[in-house]
């Protein structure tokens, strides 16, 4: 499988964005992504580190997502929107992604695997490119994002119960430091800052907006 995953990695590197990214980003997987003991470099708390001691939490559980650039002039970035009745997160922007399963022989085939089984999208479809920073979550998740090219030709169905909608957002966009907003709300009696990332009448903030943050940190800076 990791062979698999370089060899559709190096098909991967075009001109533009995508050349950009497969010189900074790698398929290594991090080991703090399964040892808690070792800090990671991103999460929730990127603008507010000392809440992490002041909250108490210890996200344990590996998860990955998928970060699908479309393969096009002008690329784009398919995002979710989570149902409303889900018991998190319910309603807000995603990529699609969760656990890695014991059966997932990489983040990178997890994160695939989540993508088919969310939004239909066909893992033959999706070029690996390589992982952005693990990143920490409030909700208790250690996120690996995996940077994937994704055929321009792909089709998507929607499983209904964890996703209501799923949509394009152009590159150009979201890797516009001019477009990356700072917001806060309380928590848990707390005040947090984050990334948002408003787009139309789509809100991407939170975990989604933080970690297209740390693409753009990657790839531009």
């Amino acid at each position: 499988m990791a062979a698999f995953e370089a060899a559709g990695r190096a098909a991967s590197c075009g001109h533009g964005f995508f050349t950009r990214a497969c010189e900074r980003l790698t398929l290594d997987v991090p080991s703090a992504l399964t040892d808690p003991s070792q800090k990671a470099l991103r999460g929730d708390l990127d603008l507010d580190p000392i809440l992490w001691e002041q909250t108490g939490v210890q996200p344990m559980r590996p998860a990955a997502v998928l970060i699908p650039v479309i393969d096009r002039t002008e690329p784009s970035v398919i995002l979710t929107q989570r149902t409303p009745h889900l018991p998190s997160h319910a309603g807000q922007i995603a990529f699609p992604g969760g656990s890695i399963d014991a059966g997932d022989e990489t983040p990178c085939a997890a994160a695939q695997r989540e993508a088919e089984e969310e939004i239909g999208l066909d893992r033959r479809l999706v070029q690996p490119i390589g992982y952005l920073d693990l990143y920490l979550t409030f909700s208790g998740y250690r996120i690996l994002p995996l940077v994937g090219k994704v055929a321009p030709n792909y089709a998507l169905t929607l499983n209904t119960h964890e996703v209501e909608d799923a949509f394009e957002v152009p590159l150009a966009f979201l890797m516009d430091a001019q477009n990356h907003a700072l917001h806060s709300r309380e928590w848990k009696g707390l005040m947090r800052r984050f990334y948002a990332m408003p787009y139309g009448d789509r809100y991407i903030w939170g975990i989604t907006a933080g970690i297209l943050r740390n693409l753009y940190e990657r790839v531009y800076e």
